[in-house]
């Protein structure tokens, strides 16, 4: 297996106008950050599997099917009889600009346990990305760190997104202390500008880059909305402007866009994560930054990943 990813698979109610009442319609999105960033791989012609966990429910079973249509290998999805499928709630601005409200007290997503891991999958896999909602609680939190040991351990290069959300945390000071803990065990990195401080306690995204770089992580990205992406390998850094587009639509799951282009030049390289040189990155960030274009021009998340065809195009390759 080329990619799989672990962690959250839920349902993204968006926004979508009002009814003839003036009540907001709230349309049935599939998202969850490192299942969009499984579908943009796939879209893109890459072998990509998910690990987690949905209620038997008909969210469930909606996402179940949305993944097996994207390509996505599910032997590592289980279903729960007793825990119902995560919700997120997102409303919109007039900028596309994205707010949550989530429903998961608990989500499935957090219920997934060590045991349930399917461990072919885990030791056969070139990368495991995960995020760090599945570090918000137990048994998830135990899981993910059992999955990354075990892939870590048969040669998987590790990505990681801190994907930062306030309102799933107990304390700001939680958060960062579960998020950075994942850090020595990390190759490839994405996160925002808005999350730099949380990981590094540099707001800058380069004092951060470069100090995630220097713990170890042989790879970092740092994206920054429309200006694009700063990448950083062996203590250099450079930024990669991204794509103009004439209307953005929704901003959901753009980030997961950006990594998913980025895994997939990456997988497409043979390079191993200690090889990669700042030309490199560059190179990845441009497919990470035209697949987020891309994505910001449709509404939803997995549904509007890009397949290669399209993502070419806006390369003009």
């Amino acid at each position: 297996m080329e990619l799989t990813v672990l962690g959250e698979l839920l349902i993204d109610f968006t926004q979508a106008g009002e009814s003839e009442n003036g009540m907001r319609l709230f349309e049935q999105n599939p998202g969850g950050a490192v299942a969009n960033v499984a579908a943009a791989a796939a879209r893109l012609g890459h072998q990509a599997a998910f690990i987690g966990k949905v209620g038997k429910d008909m969210h469930g079973r909606f996402l179940a099917q949305t993944l097996a249509d994207t390509g996505i290998d599910c032997r590592g999805l289980v279903f729960s009889d007793a825990d119902f499928t995560t919700l997120a709630f997102v409303a919109l601005d007039e900028k596309g600009e994205r707010s949550f409200s989530f429903a998961r007290k608990p989500g499935a997503d957090t219920c997934l346990a060590a045991e349930e891991l399917d461990k072919g999958l885990l030791r056969s896999s070139r990368i495991l990305h995960v995020g760090s909602l599945s570090l918000t609680a137990e048994p998830a939190r135990s899981a993910t760190l059992a999955a990354i040991r075990q892939a870590k351990a048969a040669g998987a290069v590790i990505s990681y997104d801190p994907n930062y959300r306030a309102s799933l945390w107990e304390s700001e000071a939680q958060a960062m202390e579960q998020m950075r803990s994942l850090l020595p065990m990390v190759d490839m990195m994405k996160l925002s500008d808005n999350e730099t401080a949380l990981l590094t306690g540099y707001s800058s995204p380069e004092q951060a880059a470069l100090a995630l770089n220097r713990q170890g992580i042989s790879c970092v990205a740092v994206t920054m909305g429309a200006a694009g992406a700063l990448v950083c390998v062996a203590e250099e850094t450079q930024m990669v402007p991204g794509f103009s587009v004439p209307t953005v639509r929704d901003t959901t799951g753009a980030g997961d866009a950006f990594w998913g282009g980025f895994l997939s030049r990456f997988l497409e390289s043979g390079l191993k994560a200690e090889e990669i040189r700042l030309s490199d990155g560059v190179e990845f960030a441009r497919w990470g930054n035209a697949a987020a274009a891309c994505c910001i021009q449709k509404r939803g998340a997995i549904p509007a990943m890009p397949d290669r065809a399209e993502l070419l195009r806006r390369l003009q390759y």
